[in-house]
């Protein structure tokens, strides 16, 4: 067992941690933690392994941690936004075989990672990298059954939507077990309204009924602003220390 010097904490490292967030968490910095453990690796820690955590105040360096919720409002909305455009333009780029479909398609599978970058200040890289992968598989489902609309396939299509189904009940089951504040219950209807939205877009186009397809894309825009939003607040509540 480490015993840790007088004004300084010990902790032990958990799943998802990350040294930033550890430092978040304790209002320190990466730098104050390395000093207080000699021969820390910062690119390995160990679940279970005895960190000494250095008391005091921190002057936060991230622009998320300020004294109201805006910054993060903000970004979270560019980012949910970003989402539904960009899966717009791959529909567009899917069912019209359009030239940049490729291009379209790389910048939509950028999204769960720069999900990834702002959730892992909170949850820790592991976390925050469990919650890309599962936004990344949503996005390759859709695409998936896009494809196999459009070619006629409708066992194909069937199965694609069913495991897409199966996708967003794992990511509302997961946001439920992240954050007391965030409801799997309510994150599976939202996501379950927004699969059915974006299907009915995608079909929209398949059937050449635009208007219906611009019509409904403002609601996918408004839902997704509703679920950017319950995400800052769920986060502002769980971390409440870094946002007074």
């Amino acid at each position: 067992m480490i015993l840790c010097p007088a004004g300084s904490n010990s902790y032990t490292v958990r799943p998802g941690d990350s040294l930033w967030a550890i430092a978040q968490r304790f209002r320190t910095t990466v730098s104050a933690i390395t000093t207080a453990n000699p021969g820390l690796n910062i690119n390995n820690l160990l679940i279970g392994q005895t960190l000494c955590i250095p008391s005091g105040p921190m002057q936060p360096s991230s622009p998320f941690f300020r004294k109201d919720e805006q910054a993060l409002h903000d970004h979270m909305r560019l980012l949910w936004t970003q989402h539904v455009y960009w899966t717009r333009m791959v529909l567009l780029g899917l069912v019209f075989d359009l030239p940049d479909t490729n291009a379209a398609t790389a910048r939509l599978f950028r999204n769960p990672s720069d999900f990834k970058s702002i959730l892992k200040l909170f949850y820790g890289d592991g976390i925050a990298g469990d919650f890309a992968e599962l936004f990344a598989s949503h996005l390759a489902l859709a695409a998936e059954l896009v494809r196999a609309a459009k070619a006629g396939n409708h066992a194909a299509a069937a199965d694609a939507e069913a495991r897409w189904y199966q996708n967003a009940d794992q990511i509302a089951a997961f946001l439920g077990s992240i954050n007391p504040y965030w409801s799997a219950i309510e994150w599976q209807k939202m996501l379950y309204d927004h699969l059915a939205m974006t299907k009915t877009e995608a079909v929209d186009l398949l059937t050449q009924k635009y208007e219906d397809s611009i019509a409904l894309l403002e609601h996918i825009e408004r839902e997704a602003l509703v679920m950017a939003d319950r995400m800052t607040q769920g986060i502002a509540k769980q971390f409440s220390q870094y946002f007074k």
